[in-house]
């Protein structure tokens, strides 16, 4: 039986749609969802993601462009995985500003 709640699937099929190379945020993806103060929900969603092949994660940060956790391996490989991705980083930050995702 399927215990996702409704929520999760919107986040999971959203997250499904960040394009090779694009960011999305926390935040952005709790809105897209129908639920804008979920930021963190999202968080706890992505950190349960048992397909990062075809919910990638690793490509969901922090408003601010921080990489806050990433369950397959810690965030030195989200990191690694965004740059083989050419996201590009100021410091430890990815730039929001050139690799932001803006659905359609």
């Amino acid at each position: 039986m399927d215990t996702q709640t409704d929520f999760a699937k919107k986040v999971y099929d959203i997250v499904a749609k960040i394009p090779h190379g694009k960011l999305a945020t926390y935040g952005q993806v709790a809105k897209l969802a129908g639920k804008p103060r979920a930021a963190r929900a999202v968080g706890m969603l992505m950190s349960k993601n048992k397909d990062p092949k075809h919910v990638p994660c690793h490509r969901v940060v922090g408003a601010d462009g921080l990489l806050k956790g990433y369950a397959f391996n810690g965030i030195l490989a989200k990191r690694k995985k965004l740059m083989d991705e050419g996201v590009p980083f100021r410091g430890s930050r990815a730039d929001l500003a050139a690799a932001h995702w803006r659905p359609k």
